[in-house]
């Protein structure tokens, strides 16, 4: 049975704009909206390290701000 890459995403806090496609792209349901501002007023997207990351990069390529970097390992 082959195993799932588990992965990462690290959110540049300050460039997210709240825009929340990356909420809509991911299968995993591995990101939130944080609760507090950023320097700019919005509310930035969060990602949980507890989720089923896969890193499948689908947030990252939804993101128009290039907020997003995923990291996975095998």
């Amino acid at each position: 049975m082959k195993k799932k890459a588990k992965g990462r995403i690290v959110i540049d806090r300050e460039r997210c704009k709240g825009c929340r496609y990356c909420l809509s792209a991911c299968p995993n349901g591995s990101i939130t909206i944080e609760e507090k501002f950023n320097s700019m007023g919005y509310y930035p997207a969060r990602f949980t390290p507890t989720a089923q990351c896969t890193g499948c990069t689908r947030c990252a390529r939804m993101c128009p701000d290039i907020a997003i970097e995923v990291w996975r390992e095998k």
